[in-house]
């Protein structure tokens, strides 16, 4: 554990002290993004490159903002989502530390370096989700009990309640609800820890800089996780996985068309 500040280490690059338009090839701008968000890529960024491990101190939010070129305003609301996802933790009187709750150790297992927003590490997230949840589902499908069938059954109701009357939240819950669900019908511990994993991973790039909003595609996860649960209920594993797969292959895709629309315009 390093309890000196870390401040011989290279920043990322400067963020912009405040959401700024950008604009295109064509011409057009792009949508606005806040700069907590850069700076809250830019921390992680900076955790990641400098090699942190759980207790080790940041440089202070003053220090951060002179070094980014933006205000402590800035840093501060960066810092409150870093320490919402459990990437930082800030301790009165003694400053700023890589966290060292589970959010950190879950990220340091797969090697510390996952950063929400970009989008080669986004699609590994989810080709390694593909492999772990395909498994899950189809081994639920000759595993799970009727009472696990019941909580899978629960948490799809509750996702479709959520999207039909624009509960963003209960949807988000019930969502997180039925994959690990699924994965504890496999009735296979490993399984279930890299389900939980990877989509804690995940939530990191819903809160920077990717917003859940109830549309059209949150309508057509509804129809994915009936297909999936179908499947699982009727004793059909190959269904099952391929279910899954057309889900996590179709969200990526959202996630994917989101970080270049933001990035790139």
């Amino acid at each position: 554990m390093n309890d000196t500040p870390a401040t011989q280490a290279a920043l990322p690059a400067q963020a912009a002290p405040a959401a700024v338009p950008a604009v295109n090839g064509s011409g057009e701008r792009r949508d606005y993004r806040p700069g907590y968000e850069i700076v809250a890529e830019q921390i992680l960024e900076y955790i990641a490159e400098s090699r942190l491990v759980a207790g080790d101190r940041l440089p202070t939010e003053n220090d951060l903002a002179q070094t980014l070129n933006t205000s402590r305003a800035v840093v501060r609301e960066a810092v409150k989502i870093l320490s919402a996802l459990g990437r930082v933790r800030a301790h009165k009187g003694r400053g700023l530390f890589v966290a060292d709750d589970e959010g950190m150790l879950i990220t340091s297992r797969w090697g510390g370096f996952f950063r929400p927003v970009d989008l080669d590490h986004v699609l590994m997230l989810f080709e390694f989700r593909r492999v772990q949840e395909m498994a899950a589902s189809s081994l639920a499908a000759t595993r799970a009990t009727p009472s696990e069938l019941r909580t899978v059954e629960v948490a799809m109701q509750q996702c479709r309640h959520g999207f039909v009357h624009g509960q963003v939240d209960v949807f988000n819950q019930a969502d997180d609800d039925f994959h690990a669900a699924v994965a504890t019908a496999s009735h296979n511990t490993f399984l279930v820890n890299a389900v939980r994993d990877a989509r804690r991973l995940q939530r990191q790039s819903s809160a920077i800089g990717i917003h859940q909003t109830l549309g059209e595609n949150t309508e057509a996860a509804v129809e994915e996780h009936e297909a999936i649960y179908r499947a699982i209920r009727d004793g059909r594993p190959d269904e099952a996985a391929e279910a899954t797969a057309v889900h996590l292959d179709r969200t990526l895709e959202d996630y994917r068309r989101e970080i270049q629309r933001r990035l790139f315009g």
